[in-house]
Parts: structure tokens; C-alpha cells; sequence
């Protein structure tokens, strides 16, 4: 499968760890989401996968909780300059700091959409806040292709990636620290007994 990693293709958003999120996404056609052609968009993908440049918006700006959003995918030949006309599916799944190491990233379906006016559109609603991964997939000349597109609902964390990872060497060095003290203080009650044992016996 022709595939282009998020990481590559768009800035790095700030992560926080896994939420639950499985069930709390909406996906439903945009076509009811009240569209402002000034409303700027929270990412903008452009790419070009095989034989089709591709460009791929999530608005509105900053995607809040309970509130609606939409995607709008773009996938034009690049010979022909034709856009693709078939259906296109669109996934969702957890794009956290530890998504994948945690849990299983699991994929949920946001939905199915047909070109319309040269544009996919796919609504969304989360109902929970964090950092997601927006799939965008589609078969053309028997080939599959497939796109994601990083997406933040709601306020980023206070702890991002490096203050995680810091967290997590602290807590590790701790564990250590106080398996190590446990020892100690084990080796230092056995010696004790040998030593009480070593004078009852002499006495």
C-alpha cells in the first residue's frame, strides 16, 4: 500500500497521552455544517502519493469537544489534471504520544463520501479531547492509496512529548531506586542475624 506517515507530511502536534475515545466520534456527511469559505483550516496536507496530487483540510481552526468539524480531501491526476471520482473512506484512531505502545491504535470509521464539486467532505464530531489521526483512503487503477492527517481536539496539554518522556525516566529511576534500597535493607537484616546468631552461639 502507497503510504505517507503523518510525521512527514505535517507538522508534529503537541501529544498527550492515549484518551478514551473509542465510541465518542461522530462522523457524518459536511454538507450540513453551515461551511464558511473564510474559516481558516486547523491542517493543511499537500502531497503527492503515485499518480495523484493530493491536498487534504481540517477546519475550522481549533476543533473543540461536541462541536461539528469537517474534512475536505482533494486528489487530482497528475497526467490528466482530472479529480478522482470514486469513493473515499475516512478513519479516525487515537494519535496520542503513546498510542501504539499503551494500546492498539485502533481505527473507527468516520465514513464514505463521493466526490461533489470537485471535493470529499466528511463531518465529524469528537467528544472527547486529544490528539487524533485522520485516515483518508481510496483505490485507483487497482492500486490502494492512503493519507493521514494529524488532527488536535480541544487545548493542548500542559505536559507535552518531552515532559511525558521526562516523567517517565523520573518514575523509572525511582523504581529502581527503591528496588535497590529494598536489597539493602535486606542484606543489612540477614547480616544482623548471622551476627546474632554468631555471638549466641559463642556465648
Amino acid at each position: 500500500m502507497t503510504k505517507i506517515p503523518s510525521g512527514i507530511l505535517a507538522l508534529v502536534l503537541i501529544a498527550v497521552l492515549p484518551s478514551a475515545w473509542a465510541h465518542h466520534v461522530l462522523g457524518r456527511p459536511a454538507y450540513s455544517l453551515n461551511e464558511d469559505s473564510n474559516t481558516p483550516p486547523a491542517m493543511t496536507v499537500e502531497t503527492q502519493i503515485g499518480n495523484y496530487f493530493i491536498s487534504a483540510m481540517v477546519f475550522p481552526a481549533f476543533p473543540r469537544p461536541g462541536e461539528p468539524g469537517r474534512v475536505h480531501f482533494y486528489a487530482t491526476h497528475l497526467d490528466t489534471g482530472e479529480p478522482l471520482d470514486g469513493s473515499v473512506e475516512f478513519r479516525v484512531r487515537n494519535g496520542g504520544f503513546l498510542a501504539g505502545l499503551v494500546t492498539d491504535a485502533e481505527e473507527e470509521s468516520l465514513g464514505a463520501q463521493v466526490l461533489d464539486d470537485g471535493v470529499y467532505r466528511q463531518g465529524f464530531i469528537f467528544s472527547e479531547p486529544g490528539n487524533y489521526v485522520i485516515n483518508v483512503a481510496f483505490q485507483a487503477g487497482g492500486e490502494p492509496y492512503s493519507i493521514d492527517v494529524p488532527l488536535r481536539v480541544g487545548a493542548p496539554s500542559a505536559l507535552g512529548p518531552l515532559g511525558i518522556a521526562a516523567l517517565i525516566i523520573v518514575l523509572a529511576l525511582l523504581s529502581v531506586s527503591l528496588i535497590q534500597r529494598k536489597r539493602v535493607m535486606r542484606a543489612k537484616i540477614g547480616l544482623a542475624r548471622e551476627e546474632r546468631k554468631a555471638h549466641g552461639a559463642a556465648d
